[in-house]
């Protein structure tokens, strides 16, 4: 398929109208027209918006993969939608790491832990989300186990157990109410 073929195939499979998935891009409806016609191409920072705004890979919408099949064909998505109730974020992940060891205060937290499909969104390889802090390398150590657990279980979510709220943009740990 060419990318305007994937490009309407994902849009109606996301339920979007043109105008719908224009606004969603910050383009005119006219522009979404044409990619689709074939006629034109988005810029690279909008395919990657596309890209992340769809929960679709670049290869899929650029047609290097069938992106007709449903995912319930064959082989079941690999993925938990994690939820990190201090920070905010909710993301369908496959893969989570930790950072290295960060210097601060007594107090402040250590270490970070972020989340990926695993597949490769940008020329750059995965895009990590950032989903929360913790205080020592025990409790991230035991929240990534946890969390492959559920994988490994085929649960649908997780929701973080072990991290800490922090300050917006500090390192100053706020202690629970």
């Amino acid at each position: 398929m060419s990318f305007g073929e994937n490009l309407q195939t994902i849009r109606k499979k996301n339920q979007l109208s043109q105008e719908g998935l224009a606004e969603m891009l910050g383009v005119s409806r006219q522009a979404v027209s044409k990619w689709e016609l074939g006629e034109g191409y988005p810029e690279v920072e909008k395919l990657m918006l596309l890209s992340k705004k769809l929960n679709i890979s670049l290869d899929s919408l650029l047609g290097g993969e069938n992106t007709t099949a449903d995912p319930g064909e064959g082989k079941a998505p690999a993925g938990i939608r994690i939820v990190s109730p201090h920070e905010g974020v909710i993301i369908h992940a496959s893969k989570v790491t930790r950072s290295q060891q960060f210097k601060g205060g007594k107090n402040s937290p250590k270490f970070a832990l972020y989340a990926s499909e695993g597949k490769d969104l940008s020329l750059w390889g995965a895009q990590n989300t950032f989903l929360a802090w913790y205080r020592n390398l025990e409790d991230v150590t035991r929240e990534i186990a946890e969390i492959q657990a559920a994988l490994d279980a085929g649960a649908a979510s997780y929701t973080l157990q072990y991290s800490v709220k922090c300050r917006q943009n500090l390192f100053r740990t706020i202690e629970d109410d």
